[in-house]
């Protein structure tokens, strides 16, 4: 390799650099580029440690002209190496709109082992600014590799912080207002900054914003809970690298995700990805981005729900001889329950108190006449004194073994005894079910949603919440004691079986 990745990355102060040392001369930091005034230069020192591997260089200036006024601007642009002249008097369009990537071949010749000199500088004849935002250089065979390292550089720096401001919308003479601070962290391990993001919270209130180049700045829009619009804009007031800390620099959820994409007709392990959207309102349900790599994604969040084990059921009839009896509504295959009552009820037991979030019927092989049609779940702590968590009339299932998922409408208190009391079938003189089964809330978060990769299609993306490492969590004091005192009963055993082993050798 002739030399390593060069880049100099002008849209931070200072530079962003890497094999190059950066020097100026009628220039000045301007937001997002390096300004060079009629005349003004950068110069940049490189090292190359083999020409011979080297026939050819990329260079890349990505530059543009500012305006003058209405009209275009013009300031000429010279590229020099060791200073002898690799292009003279380039135009670079103007207009004060998005910079452009002017790409030249470097010839190998021109490079020297060492140090090696680039300089870039405006025509004393300029009328206006000549804006630079970055400079690549790479070997022919490698190009774009500085640019990667570049993107990736920039990206480790990866939680930011702005102070933000709203105005009303439609309404430009009205002052801005200061508002909460913004907080927000998304990475997916690609290395890449986001150039938009969108989230709405949980009380229904939503945010779209969109970033300058460098992140020094977003606007956007903000709409409240109540529908009221706003203009949104932020300015970056920190911006740091992940660490195990930032999870302490704000009271909102940092969520830590097992993913999976979806194609080629099956699901499979991506990056681990951690999301955090902080407002200042209510958590966040759904998080939007395009990275400026133009990839982008859409994750909504939601509990999962996780079976909960149950350990008996007693009916109030069930047609045993049959084999059609209560115990068949806890298996996971295709038999039944059965009744010979047009309303019945089912008492389960599961095995510890829960607090289920939702339940599951499964319609039984024949006679659609036989489902239940109303009913109610209750709850219970001992089995007697019943709670009503749940009522439902008029349901019905789409065909014979339909598996159907209902949500309680709020979320009870835990309970080891659930009865489902069913009030009314669909007409028949006997009541029947396949199976039930109970789902409590897991842990943390889980999502779905999609991604969609530059110049391709999008694909299913899918995440469950990622596991906190053992050393991580708290330890009960109870477990503690128990374990102490469980080390200490095993100690006093081995005393004693070394105190017995040594009788029988003597004897």
């Amino acid at each position: 390799m002739g030399f390593e990745a060069t880049y100099a990355d002008f849209s931070v102060d200072p530079a962003r650099l890497a094999n190059a040392d950066a020097r100026y001369h009628g220039a000045r930091f301007a937001g997002s580029h390096l300004a060079l005034s009629a005349g003004g230069s950068v110069t940049l020192d490189f090292e190359v440690e083999d020409t011979e591997d080297v026939p050819q260089a990329t260079l890349c200036v990505t530059a543009l002209v500012s305006k003058l006024g209405s009209s275009i601007g013009h300031a000429p642009m010279d590229v020099l190496i060791q200073g002898e002249t690799l292009v003279g008097g380039l135009t670079v369009p103007g207009g004060g709109d998005l910079p452009h990537d002017n790409v030249f071949a470097v010839p190998g010749h021109l490079l020297k082992p060492g140090t090696n000199t680039l300089e870039i500088r405006s025509s004393a004849k300029a009328d206006s600014m000549l804006w630079v935002y970055r400079v690549t250089l790479d070997p022919v065979w490698e190009r774009g590799r500085s640019e990667r390292a570049r993107t990736a550089e920039a990206a480790r720096d990866s939680v930011f912080t702005y102070r933000t401001e709203l105005r009303p919308a439609h309404l430009p003479s009205a002052p801005w207002q200061q508002a909460q601070q913004l907080l927000f962290h998304i990475d997916r391990d690609e290395h890449s900054l986001p150039a938009q993001l969108g989230w709405r919270g949980e009380d229904g209130a939503e945010s779209a914003i969109s970033f300058q180049s460098n992140m020094s700045d977003f606007h956007g829009c903000y709409r409240a809970a109540d529908g009221t619009a706003y203009e949104y804009r932020g300015r970056l007031a920190d911006r740091r690298p992940y660490s195990e800390e930032t999870v302490n620099l704000t009271a909102a959820t940092l969520h830590r995700f097992h993913t999976e994409e979806g194609w080629g007709g099956g699901w499979h392990t991506s990056h681990e990805l951690r999301l955090l959207v902080d407002d200042g309102g209510a958590p966040v349900e759904r998080v939007t981005w395009r990275d400026q790599r133009g990839n982008s994604g859409v994750v909504v969040l939601h509990v999962p729900a996780t079976e909960v084990e149950t350990t008996g059921v007693e009916a109030s009839d069930e047609f045993d001889d049959g084999g059609e009896g209560a115990d068949n509504l806890l298996d996971n295959r295709h038999s039944k329950w059965l009744a010979f009552e047009e309303t019945a009820q089912l008492d389960f037991t599961l095995g510890r108190p829960t607090a289920v979030t939702s339940y599951t019927l499964v319609s039984a092989n024949d006679a659609p006449d036989r489902d239940p049609r109303d009913w109610t779940l209750h709850g219970s702590h001992d089995g007697h004194t019943w709670t009503p968590l749940d009522t439902r009339s008029g349901e019905s299932f789409d065909g014979r073994f339909a598996s159907r998922e209902f949500h309680l409408r709020s979320r009870p208190r835990a309970y080891r005894h659930y009865r489902l009391d069913i009030t009314r079938n669909a007409g028949a003189e006997e009541t029947q079910l396949s199976q039930v089964r109970f789902a409590e809330a897991s842990a943390g978060q889980a999502f779905t949603g999609y991604y969609q990769r530059h110049n391709e299609g999008p694909i299913g993306y899918r995440g469950t919440p990622a596991a906190v490492a053992p050393s991580a969590r708290a330890v009960d004091p109870r477990v503690a004691s128990e374990l102490s005192a469980a080390a200490s009963s095993l100690a006093e055993t081995a005393q004693t079986l070394a105190a017995l082993a040594e009788r029988l050798r003597r004897h």
